[in-house]
């Protein structure tokens, strides 16, 4: 009964999980890049910060350094603070400042930046599909050129216009794909699980008539033989 109720729980959670992704498709689009945005943001921030700390200890590192070579007279070793600054001085943040500007725009501006992604992508397909349609005329002054290679490029064309016309529901298509693929492996799961249940009762049940069955023909054996006795 514990097996059951898990995998009727798990289904049920797995329904639920699909009919959020193809119901909200959209918003999990953008909730996930927003999300990106701040993952993004956080790893740039900390960076940033990182090199403020390390450059602070450079400073101090640096006037030590100095200090030391004044009172040792040396004179392999550089008195100068900015030069000895120059050589331990960590290397300037540009990666974690440009992942603090991608973050900001990732998360304030989660459908621009998804639009813009997307157009780029769609005029990438049309292109594609331009070049295919020219490569096979082309072919065409040679040889004779099968329906099934036409029908390619045009599928690549209509993807590319789809994603034009709506560039957040072609982004959206995976997770309704998954919310989908979810909520038949819940159903799937639940009609298995009683499938399950009801086998196992039944073959507990007739194990139980045979062991009975078994037993009472043993009693019976057991009483003929004092009969016979």
């Amino acid at each position: 009964m514990r097996v059951l109720q898990s995998s009727i729980i798990r289904a049920v959670c797995a329904c639920a999980v699909g009919y959020l992704l193809v119901m909200y498709r959209t918003e999990m689009v953008q909730w996930l890049t927003i999300a990106i945005g701040a993952l993004f943001f956080v790893s740039g921030l900390i960076s940033v910060i990182m090199y403020y700390v390390e450059k602070r200890k450079a400073e101090r590192t640096a006037e030590q350094l100095a200090t030391i070579a004044e009172m040792r007279n040396g004179a392999d070793i550089p008195k100068d603070k900015t030069d000895i600054l120059r050589s331990i001085k960590p290397a300037f943040p540009l990666v974690g400042i440009g992942s603090v500007i991608l973050g900001v725009i990732l998360s304030v501006m989660p459908s621009t930046f998804i639009n813009g992604m997307m157009y780029a992508l769609a005029a990438i397909l049309i292109l594609g599909a331009v070049n295919q349609y020219i490569n096979l005329a082309g072919i065409l002054k040679i040889s004779r050129v099968p329906i099934i290679y036409w029908l390619f490029p045009s599928f690549i064309l209509l993807a590319g216009i789809y994603m034009l016309v709506k560039p957040l529901e072609a982004m959206a298509m995976p997770f309704r794909i998954l919310g989908w693929g979810l909520i038949l492996y819940g159903v799937v799961e639940c009609i298995n699980s009683i499938k399950i249940y009801k086998a196992r009762k039944g073959y507990e049940k007739t194990q139980k008539k045979l062991e009975e069955s078994l037993a009472s023909a043993a009693n019976d054996t057991i009483e003929d033989a004092e009969i016979i006795k």
